[in-house]
């Protein structure tokens, strides 16, 4: 049985999309999970981080990856997926055609959201994508500060907005927390290196919830 496809998207560059999913892939690998992650942003920022973490880890990083764009990107998703569990895809900001890839390849698009209005605004493409292609959506409201009210405005209006395109949201949010960036420099995830914080319970939560959707 092939494994499940999660392409974490989001059309606006700075929405901590590798940062989710670097850490989801470590969650789920802690899980005893078989995962791999796939790289087709041409950044490369999921590739630096996997390579320093295979550096900090004496080549036994725990998940497997592979960087690749272009018309083999199908093609390579879905041999992971023969042999994973678990096949986590990056994919890269303002790029309509891998973009389009990535979602067409997915069981489930994670859409990672911050509570600010260009965020939001600049969400509705990758939903009505994910809806185009005809794969589900959830929305990850993604580096929440500290209450307040301006911020749970927003979530609201993201949680309408989501409504109205037929995607749901994670009832699971993560913080807006410095542990999620400290993590990756080494090449880790919060779940490893932070592990009694709020940071690393978000994650766990976030990535059962997801699993969950089956």
């Amino acid at each position: 049985m092939a494994g499940r496809i999660y392409t974490v998207a989001q059309q606006k560059g700075g929405a901590g999309k590798t940062t989710l999913a670097a850490h989801l892939a470590i969650a789920w690998a802690e899980a005893k999970l078989r995962v791999a992650v796939v790289d087709i942003d041409p950044q490369g920022s999921l590739t630096r981080w996997f390579q320093a973490r295979d550096a900090a880890m004496n080549g036994k990083a725990g998940i497997g990856h592979v960087q690749i764009n272009g018309w083999r990107t199908q093609r390579e998703v879905e041999r992971l997926a023969q042999e994973n569990d678990i096949v986590v895809i990056d994919s890269p900001p303002h790029a309509e055609t891998e973009a389009r890839i990535a979602v067409r390849s997915a069981n489930l698009v994670i859409v990672p959201v911050q509570p600010s209005p260009m965020d939001m605004w600049a969400t509705q493409p990758t939903l009505d994508l994910a809806k185009s292609e005809k794969v589900a959506a959830l929305l990850v409201i993604n580096r929440v500060p500290p209450r307040a009210k301006l911020a749970d405005d927003l979530i609201e209006r993201i949680k309408t907005m989501a409504a109205e395109s037929g995607a749901d949201v994670a009832a699971t949010q993560v913080g807006n927390r410095v542990q999620f960036a400290a993590a990756l420099f080494e090449g880790r995830s919060v779940t490893e290196s932070a592990r009694r914080t709020r940071a690393a319970e978000e994650i766990q939560e976030l990535a059962a919830e997801i699993l969950k959707r089956g």
